[in-house]
């Protein structure tokens, strides 16, 4: 072979290498780029290990490119200082051609550890010289710039190279790098807070990843878990995380690990796990420092400070070690950072004692500019909470109340991007610690009327705005269909006594594509207005009722009793022991339920049963008898785990008319709403499901006080059936087995004949229903998020708009619920309202744990 034929040879061999190097690295696996890299290198006569030998000549240009790729495949695995001497050793060897690609390169490698304007500068060398050179490869320079501005701040910035990159990339085929940079511009989306949307964006990316990038999904499930976050979701955001970290420690991808290690610190946070954070931000940390990221180890270090405060940890020593940190990060160019590391040292220093300094502190930031508008909303509400210490330490309680207001509007005004219920009840979790500092504030004014209208301001806000529609698009109608085939499968083995595990993994597998699909829902706006206390308090009077508001400040149990015109504040007990009583008063019902109890068991049962009633009950007692010795029934707001309380068991309520809502403002919108029933009306269905032994014979004798309502059961009894008879009806009775799903609410279901009627499904009616009662054990029950938001299929009804919802806390005897609802339908029927009907019906049913949700 001739000299010549050699050398191409030789050229082609080390080419189609380094196309298989570009291949991996573009798919997320350096390892292997590294491997493919050092490979050409030999072929060239370079000692990749000794990193010397003198190559070949004439193939300079060869040379650089693959040390160009090698640096960042190294850097990508944690070898930063070996990726930049590489690159320096490109750069003498490279044509004046390749240098673009180095300096590409080399202002990459700065972007991933952090140093953003050396990378600013190396990218925009590069982009100049690659315009009329090398179109794919100026696609990639744009794609990074746009993660530089991005990270930045400068999203109008980072948006417009993003989508310059993927004009490139689509023009010259280059699918991967088209599909990252629609993904740096569902990250744009994700900056502007506008959640929804980037999850729209990143769920066309996952599926081009699947198709020609799979080794980038962690990446897209790290940004995926940032928006979670975004909207209080952290237990959906660490499972995601946790998938991510997984990926990216099998590619060896030690930047991205750690980012991941990063945010699932801040996912511990805040959950409340502060020892938690504290790790996972101290792990991150060592890896930054290891890779020589130091921008990235300060924002470790930054969410580590954050963690032993809210733990409480020697508020002096972080207040000097954030101000110190809050400097560095200023001095890197990196504001919001050196703001919120400035804030953290402000309140710590408060908590410390040292209000002048922290006085000073907060001035010095001010007067230097150190804030910007366009900051990140945790920083924003951050700014809201410290300046409402601030301004609480000096004694200043009507600016903090506004502080706080301030910052409860920026909440408020980003649940209203949101359309999915997950997503609305969620968010409140971001502005819990103001919530928190408004009602203390306001306790400490000794107002009774401002701290019900701060606990009105601090709960159940989700229910302010409109209810969101479910998508309707093919690929959730196959999820919703397989499902409800799924769901049949699995009862059907239940009742064989087999169960298949395999089957429920797909549903739950299911039941999160649905999920995930509503949460790329757009909000659509506000369709309740905050009410006032003087707008409760009519109410109440016209119809004879008390409003007994619970609250849970600082694990302290509060009521506020509203009658008769006046508001008065009862501090009870420690919160934590009433709720333990309650969560054993549930266990004990469902258990005293059950069939066939042996007598020694059924007294042990029934005198816990007892005991848990004294405990609530003696908890409660001065504020339920205010209330009652002044009206002749209640209004009952629950908090947290004292949402699943049957109330209508207390003995001092026994008989008495109740109502129980998410709060004043909900009950108050319930009763505006609500339309006078009409026994015989035509628009009203009864529904009865299957395997349910009185089921049947319950809806027949309804029928006979409802003689003109819509009867469904057995085969007619479906999904479809029934949600086409309950769009806009005045009444529906449902007779049907029911399961409250703690892991995911929304799934939360009734049994009809083809399938579950989940929570989900009620997503789809155009109107809600007027009455609804639900003849069916758990569904009464919710999951109760920060800020008393709830989920659940009764919360679902309310949601929707329906006034009254009559609904099971446990599981009830079949022959207990068929008299109770019979008596509690006669009583409607002759005129009584549903609050009153329900007291009596269950007056001398002690297993009777139905109540009246909504309005009464």
């Amino acid at each position: 072979m001739r000299d010549s034929e050699r050398a191409a040879t030789l050229r082609e061999q080390v080419e189609r290498l380094h196309r298989l190097s570009v291949q991996a690295t573009d798919n997320g696996r350096p390892a292997l780029a590294a491997r493919r890299l050092r490979q050409g290198l030999e072929l060239l006569g370079r000692d990749p290990a000794a990193g010397s030998g003198e190559p070949a000549g004439g193939y300079d240009d060869l040379l650089a490119r693959l040390l160009t790729s090698l640096a960042h495949a190294e850097a990508e695995q944690g070898n930063s200082g070996l990726g930049m001497e590489l690159l320096d050793e490109a750069a003498r060897r490279a044509p004046r051609a390749e240098l673009a690609l180095v300096h590409a390169q080399r202002g990459l490698l700065h972007l991933r550890l952090g140093a953003g304007a050396e990378a600013l500068r190396e990218l925009d060398i590069a982009a100049p010289m690659l315009l009329e050179t090398d179109r794919v490869e100026l696609a990639r320079v744009l794609l990074n710039r746009s993660v530089l501005h991005a990270t930045t701040g400068r999203v109008r910035l980072a948006r417009d190279d993003a989508r310059r990159s993927a004009q490139l990339a689509q023009a010259h085929g280059h699918h991967v790098l088209a599909a990252k940079a629609l993904h740096n511009d569902g990250y744009c989306d994700l900056l502007l807070g506008d959640v929804p949307a980037a999850l729209r964006v990143f769920a066309r990316v996952e599926r081009l990843y699947q198709e020609v990038n799979p080794g980038f999904l962690p990446v897209l499930a790290l940004d995926r878990a940032r928006a979670l976050l975004a909207v209080g979701l952290t237990d959906e955001a660490g499972r995601t995380l946790d998938q991510a970290i997984d990926g990216f420690r099998r590619q060896r991808l030690m930047q991205d690990y750690a980012e991941g290690e990063l945010a699932r610190a801040q996912c511990a946070l805040d959950a409340g796990r502060h020892a938690e954070a504290r790790d996972w931000a101290r792990r991150a940390e060592t890896h930054f420092r290891r890779r020589g990221s130091t921008a990235w180890a300060l924002r470790a270090t930054l969410m580590r400070l954050r963690s032993q405060l809210a733990h409480g940890s020697a508020p002096g020593s972080v207040a000097r070690r954030a101000g110190e940190l809050a400097a560095r990060l200023a001095e890197l160019d990196m504001r919001d950072d050196a703001e919120m590391a400035r804030l953290v040292s402000v309140r710590a220093l408060i908590a410390a004692g040292r209000v002048t300094e922290a006085t000073t502190t907060a001035a010095s930031g001010q007067a230097s500019g150190a804030t910007s508008r366009g900051a990140p909303l945790d920083v924003r509400l951050m700014r809201h909470l410290t300046g409402a210490e601030l301004a609480g330490a000096h004694g200043q309680r009507g600016l903090a109340l506004r502080k706080v207001r301030s910052g409860l509007v920026l909440i408020h005004s980003h649940r209203g991007r949101l359309g999915s219920l997950d997503l609305l009840t969620g968010v409140a979790a971001l502005g819990a610690d103001l919530a928190a500092h408004g009602l203390r504030a306001a306790l400490d004014g000794g107002s009774t009327r401002q701290v019900f209208a701060w606990s009105e301001r601090c709960r159940a806000q989700a229910f302010r705005f409109r209810p969101p529609q479910a998508p309707e698009d093919d690929r959730t109608a196959e999820a919703l269909a397989e499902l409800r085939q799924l769901a049949q499968q699995m009862h059907a083995d239940e009742a064989a006594g087999h169960r298949r595990p395999a089957l429920r993994r797909r549903c739950l597998e299911l039941e999160q594509v649905i999920r995930e699909r509503g949460w790329q829902l757009p909000g659509v706006g506000e369709r309740l207005a905050p009410a006032s206390a003087a707008a409760v308090e009519a109410a109440l009077a016209a119809d004879d009722l008390a409003l007994v508001s619970l609250l849970n400040v600082d694990g302290g149990l509060l009521a506020l009793v509203l009658v008769r015109g006046r508001c008065h504040l009862h501090r009870l007990s420690a919160y934590e022991p009433v709720a333990e009583a309650a969560r054993r008063l549930a266990g004990d019902l469902n258990a005293q339920a059950g069939r066939n109890l042996r007598p020694a068991l059924k007294a042990v049962i029934e005198a816990s049963v007892r005991r848990q009633l004294g405990v609530i009950t003696d908890a409660l007692k001065a504020p339920l008898r205010q209330a009652l010795s002044a009206a002749r029934g209640i209004v009952l707001i629950p908090t947290m785990g004292l949402s699943a309380v049957p109330w209508g068991l207390l003995p001092d309520l026994r008989g008495r008319p109740l109502v129980v809502a998410p709060s004043a403002l909900v009950w108050l919108a319930a009763r505006h709403a609500g339309e006078p029933y009409v026994s015989d009306g035509s628009s009203s269905v009864l529904v009865a499901g299957p395997d349910l032994e009185h089921a049947e014979r319950e809806v027949e004798q309804l029928g006979t006080v409802h003689p003109k309502a819509r009867r469904l059961r057995g085969e007619r009894a479906t999904v479809s059936a029934t949600l086409e008879a309950l769009d806009g009806a005045s009444f529906a009775h449902f007779a049907a087995h029911g399961h409250h799903e703690r892991e995911n609410v929304l799934f939360s279901r009734l049994d009809l004949a083809d399938g579950p009627l989940m929570a989900y499904d009620l997503q789809l009616l155009d109107k809600a229903p007027g009455h609804v009662v639900l003849s069916a054990c758990d569904v009464g029950q919710a999951v109760v998020r920060a800020g008393d938001e709830q989920l659940g299929f009764t919360a679902a009804l309310l949601y929707l708009g329906t006034p009254t919802v009559i609904s099971s806390l446990t599981r009830v005897p079949d022959h207990v619920a068929e008299r109770v609802m019979m008596a509690y339908h006669r009583r409607v029927a002759d005129g009584a309202s549903p609050a009153d009907a329900l007291a009596m019906a269950s007056l001398d049913e002690p297993a009777s744990t139905f109540v009246c949700f909504g309005a009464g």
